[in-house]
């Protein structure tokens, strides 16, 4: 599960991406509202985390301009505010949720996996790469029917492979992305995890799908040796 965290404090920011990496989400983070609105317009989220007030453009705007422009992923509003109008007018810009600084993390984690049930945007939870298919919402990865049991850790680093299939990552951005790491504290991490995934999903199928690309980091792809 995809998540774009839209937050101007980079504390707070670096802290969201470290918990809901270790829940399971892929977490990316912009630290301005200009950016936030970008990066979720290019973006393909299941869910935003959108604080109100940040420079460049407040949370209230970049909501009704996704809006505007036909991005309905469900958005969670953040704030420190509280004046009594503010969850009113961040329903009115089209936010689906709303939620209080100082918010429990256990209690973000639910709303964000509820409205993602709920579906803002009517997309398949499942990403394939071959016969490599991955139900991201149910958390159950499959080849060739057989169902693959996986860490938490392992999902998250498959299902960012995946969604990023063809394209190579380095190992710094995968640490960034599936462990949230900003300093990057040893990244032979990855590669050890990168084994893992080729015992669980390649070596039993006879067909390698992870890829190292050399001098560069790793990929995901179908039909190439």
């Amino acid at each position: 599960m995809r998540v774009l965290i839209i937050e101007d404090d980079e504390n707070i920011a670096n802290y969201l991406r470290r918990s809901l990496t270790a829940e399971g989400f892929c977490a990316d983070i912009a630290s301005d509202g200009a950016a936030g609105l970008d990066q979720a317009l290019a973006g393909d989220y299941d869910a935003i985390t959108l604080d109100v007030i940040m420079p460049k453009m407040n949370g209230y705007d970049v909501c009704r301009e996704l809006r505007r422009a036909g991005v309905e992923t469900p958005i969670l509003m953040l704030t420190a505010k509280d004046g009594k109008y503010d969850e009113a007018d961040a329903f009115d810009m089209g936010a689906d949720d709303f939620l209080r600084k100082p918010f429990s993390l256990v209690v973000l984690v639910a709303r964000l996996r509820a409205l993602v049930r709920r579906g803002g945007v009517a997309k398949s939870a499942e990403l394939a790469v071959g016969d490599l298919v991955l139900d991201t919402r149910g958390k159950v990865a499959s080849r060739a029917g057989q169902k693959i049991e996986l860490t938490p850790r392992e999902f998250g680093l498959l299902e960012h492979l995946m969604v990023n299939a063809g394209q190579a990552l380095s190992k710094r951005q995968l640490l960034e992305h599936v462990w949230g790491y900003d300093l990057v504290p040893d990244e032979n991490v990855v590669e050890v995890y990168i084994g893992y995934l080729r015992k669980k999903v390649d070596a039993p199928f006879g067909s390698p799908l992870i890829r190292t690309v050399r001098g560069v980091g790793y990929k995901i792809e179908a039909g190439k040796q």
